[in-house]
């Protein structure tokens, strides 16, 4: 299915793989940017508990056919021909945060992006690529290893263990030293800055106790999802959550709202395609990939 929000230029389609598993990936455009948003697995291992992408566990890995695809099917959807200067005419950018851990899947993650970078591939250059990542110090370290300029973002989503454990149940088998200690490792190593995602659940995560370490911090205001009770920060309260962790010497960013109207958020389309396709109410989504991977999914840390 191919959804598309005209009011700020996102698209967003769920692609059904040769096994009829479905994926989501993301097209989004702004400041002469066309950023692909992408996954790496079949739902998520993870278990956060605000995602709609986890809620019913990890299937498997992608191939890396798989992976280059979805950023194919979002570059056909850009407009070589555009004037415009908010549009750009061909994809510049790649976030690896659509659903799954990505550095679950690393080795085909590196794979994809070599494919993605490649002068007769995509020409996207490393330094506009992020990789997202819950927090895997061991896989951390690899991709420092790798010698590449990606990005890396770590999503963080609580400034101490006992509250991270409680919104990111795997964090009991890492914990946040170790993770911050491989995020040191992975700058010294590359010289590139790591940023720190933060989703704001209200009344969970957005107290002025909340905040300490100083880093680049991007806060994601939650998107809700059916049959979660999680709710979105009031305004007040995030803007007050804003100024005391810049107070604290925090660079912040609160991310734009984007394709709201066509359930852009991770896993929430695509859940709901499912549930309509159990109801019968519709036919599963037209769009193939490449053929299934036969190797599960890695498990948590």
């Amino acid at each position: 299915r191919h959804l598309f929000a005209q009011s700020d230029d996102t698209h967003k389609l769920v692609l059904r793989l040769a096994d009829d598993r479905m994926i989501e990936c993301v097209l989004i455009q702004d400041d002469g940017r066309a950023t692909a948003c992408v996954s790496t697995q079949v739902g998520c291992g993870m278990g956060c508990v605000f995602c709609a992408s986890g809620l019913n566990g990890v299937v498997r890995n992608l191939t890396v056919g798989e992976i280059v695809e979805q950023l194919v099917r979002l570059r056909n959807l850009t407009d070589p021909t555009t004037t415009n200067p908010d549009r750009a005419p061909r994809l510049t950018h790649i976030v690896v945060m659509g659903m799954g851990e990505p550095l679950a899947n690393l080795d085909r993650l590196l794979d994809a992006l070599a494919i993605a970078g490649d002068k007769n591939g995509l020409c996207i250059g490393q330094r506009h690529v992020t990789i997202s990542t819950v927090g895997l110090p061991a896989k951390i370290r690899q991709l420092a290893e790798a010698g590449k300029q990606y990005h890396l973002a770590v999503s963080l989503h609580a400034p101490n263990d006992a509250l991270r454990t409680q919104i990111v149940p795997t964090n009991d088998k890492t914990g946040i030293p170790a993770i911050l200690d491989a995020a040191d490792d992975f700058y010294a190593r590359t010289g590139r800055q790591v940023t720190y995602e933060y989703v704001v659940l209200g009344g969970l995560n957005d107290r002025s106790e909340h905040s300490g370490r100083k880093a680049h911090v991007n806060l994601i205001p939650w998107n809700d999802v059916d049959g979660l009770p999680y709710r979105r920060p009031v305004e007040g309260n995030l803007q007050g959550f804003v100024d005391t962790l810049r107070q604290s010497g925090v660079s912040v960013k609160v991310r734009k709202r984007k394709g709201t109207e066509i359930d852009a958020a991770c896993g929430q389309l695509r859940r709901k395609v499912e549930q309509e396709a159990a109801a019968g109410r519709e036919p599963a989504p037209a769009a193939a990939t490449a053929p299934p991977d036969p190797v599960p999914a890695a498990a948590a840390p």
